[in-house]
């Protein structure tokens, strides 16, 4: 039988692919939606990444904190002392912070996608708005792969204390 540890570890990553895969897939349904120039493709578009964030992101985020620190407290790993989990939470906070500005834009996007009419991808409220999702979407990807990487490959890192 499967001991609890590689099952937490199993249920983290599973979240981690999950997580990962909707975010990068949400920039780019919106690049495919935006390229049609099309009010009522682009409203459709963020109205499904809004309601993926919601059903996959956020409870991806939830369970991979969850899990990864079960997992660190069952095996023995100190958060604070084990580097390559350190700087993985401070890259996962990292993305966080960047969501929030990420939100936001994503919602005034789909009100003016949703007020739409001819022209809308290309006006300048709508291209202001979208490079501004696109700037802290990629942070908010970014970073976690980054912390992705540091736990597969688990690099020997600064910690607080050991």
């Amino acid at each position: 039988m499967y001991s609890a540890y590689l099952l937490l570890k199993l249920v983290h990553v599973v979240a981690v692919v999950a997580f990962l895969g909707n975010i990068s897939m949400g920039l780019f349904w919106k690049a495919i939606a935006d390229r049609t120039g099309r009010a009522e493709i682009v409203a459709h578009t963020l109205r499904g990444i809004i309601l993926s964030d919601r059903l996959i992101t956020i409870p991806a985020i939830i369970v991979i904190l969850i899990a990864g620190f079960g997992a660190a407290a069952i095996g023995g790993w100190t958060i604070l002392g084990t580097g390559w989990i350190l700087w993985s939470i401070v890259l996962f906070i990292i993305a966080g912070v960047a969501f929030g500005p990420v939100t936001r834009a994503q919602r005034e996007l789909a009100e003016l996608a949703a007020a739409g009419g001819p022209g809308l991808v290309a006006s300048e409220p709508y291209q202001k708005l979208s490079h501004k999702w696109e700037l802290w979407g990629t942070v908010a990807l970014v970073a976690p792969l980054l912390a992705l990487v540091l736990m597969v490959l688990k690099p020997t890192l600064i910690a607080l204390h050991r």
